[in-house]
């Protein structure tokens, strides 16, 4: 997707959490020249609710939708960034996801971990989870309270996957923006010496990859501790840099588990900075850094 036709989704419940991913999602789409589109979801209620509740949803609307277009033109006239608001009816993640296809997004910036405020229904757990799972595009989370307007260092966790060739061209892109160094890691959780050695050649031919792109880089096999899974190896070793943003790959297979891997969902709960989820499917415009 062009840059001038760029969109990010912002599904927002008014919660403190949502309201700081609000502000970093302006911060980067002043950077990238994007459109914000802002989102509530009003769960419907359940047919037993219905039966002894007034339905006042409409008016309910009316009203989370004033309040979106008060905060829009507040943040718009700050960021100078353009703004549009919806609001949808359903189930959060399904709407979330329907919007993004509809409106082309090429990004999804959503808080994990908000407080909800009376009937408003907060993004996070399941929810979370169903969207980056099953969005079509990238999603990042946000959970920590505490965030830079800008990118210094950018995490970038490699495996042996093919796919992990889009992973790397959206670290470059997202780089590119701040003048960010990406670190690649690979941590080797089986002492075996052909494992080792293939994860090395990809670090190497990333690393090159990378900086062949006119961007600072740096490289690190780390070795897996007793104890430590691959989750908590990546978010210690982010702690050394004063880290802004993880890049990590869901998996295919994850759409029709209904559960995102171990280590994925880990980092997007555990981690205090924002992580980028990116679900593989292949592109043939995009060279590989990779030799197989």
């Amino acid at each position: 997707m062009s840059i001038e036709s760029s969109r990010i989704l912002v599904p927002i419940g008014f919660s403190d959490q949502s309201m700081i991913a609000l502000g970093q999602a302006f911060n980067l789409a002043k950077i990238k020249k994007s459109k914000i589109i802002l989102l509530s979801v009003i769960e419907e209620p359940t047919k037993i609710e219905s039966l002894f509740l007034d339905d006042k949803t409409h008016e309910l609307q009316q009203k989370v939708n004033q309040k979106l277009v008060e905060v829009g033109k507040d943040y718009a006239k700050k960021y100078n960034v353009e703004v549009d608001t919806m609001v949808a009816k359903g189930r959060v993640y399904e709407q979330i996801i329907d919007v993004a296809e509809m409106l082309s997004a090429d990004l999804i910036v959503m808080g994990t971990n908000g407080t909800p405020q009376e009937v408003m229904k907060r993004v996070i757990g399941s929810n979370a989870e169903r969207v980056v799972r099953l969005a079509h595009c990238p999603v990042i989370t946000i959970k920590g309270k505490d965030h830079k307007n800008g990118c210094e260092n950018i995490i970038l966790p490699l495996d042996l996957e093919k796919q992990t060739k889009e992973k790397v061209t959206l670290a470059i892109e997202y780089a590119r923006y701040w003048n960010a160094t990406v670190r690649v890691v690979s941590v080797l959780l089986r002492d075996k010496q052909e494992i080792k050695d293939k994860l090395v050649r990809n670090l190497n031919q990333v690393e090159k990859f990378i900086k062949d792109a006119n961007l600072n880089c740096t490289a690190e096999l780390l070795a897996g501790e007793k104890g430590k899974g691959l989750a908590e190896s990546i978010l210690d070793y982010e702690k050394n840099f004063e880290s802004d943003l993880i890049l990590i790959m869901t998996r295919q297979e994850d759409i029709f588990s209904n559960k995102l891997g171990t280590a994925a969902r880990e980092i997007i709960y555990r981690s205090e900075i924002p992580v980028m989820s990116i679900k593989p499917h292949e592109r043939e415009d995009v060279p590989s850094p990779f030799t197989y």
